[in-house]
């Protein structure tokens, strides 16, 4: 049997982790006013998959997506990015839908193309990249869906 890491360590073990250090819900409502360029790392170009209608309500609300999937072409009418560090604009913010055990290296060129904003969809967290962000001056949401927050706060019931 292998060794388990020690508590604390840096080693990601893929264990649930809750997201710590999360705006206040008036940041999230000034980051979502503040942003018009949203790269979307793991944008899938399946109709079906929440990426891609994630990616489809912002495109509607005015922002502008660049897709992230070295798997893929184009999605959206958009043409897609091997990584963030090929996008040729700097986005606003980068928008992850990939699994935590990537989200350091997603978050380390984050900081290298000078986002704004890390954004983790639901389901992910990775506190110790999400730190690392942070350290660099990106605000980092985790665990949190970027249109259902977009609904909540700016949607046409909202006040």
């Amino acid at each position: 049997m292998g060794q388990q890491p020690e508590v604390g360590s840096e080693v990601h073990t893929g264990a649930c982790e809750l997201p710590q250090g999360n705006p206040s819900e008036e940041e999230i409502r000034r980051i979502l006013n503040d942003i018009r360029v949203v790269a979307i790392v793991g944008l899938s170009d399946k109709p079906d998959r929440d990426s891609y209608r994630v990616a489809a309500y912002l495109k509607q609300q005015g922002y502008r997506i660049i897709p992230v999937n070295p798997n893929i072409a184009e999605v959206l009418g958009e043409r897609a990015y091997r990584d963030l560090r090929e996008i040729l604009e700097r986005p606003d913010a980068v928008v992850v839908f990939r699994r935590p055990e990537v989200v350091p290296e997603i978050a380390e060129q984050a900081i290298q193309i000078g986002a704004k904003v890390l954004w983790l969809q639901l389901g992910i967290v990775h506190n110790a990249a999400a730190e690392r962000a942070r350290a660099a001056g990106i605000s980092v949401v985790q665990n949190r869906c970027i249109m259902q927050e977009h609904r909540r706060f700016l949607g046409p019931s909202a006040s």
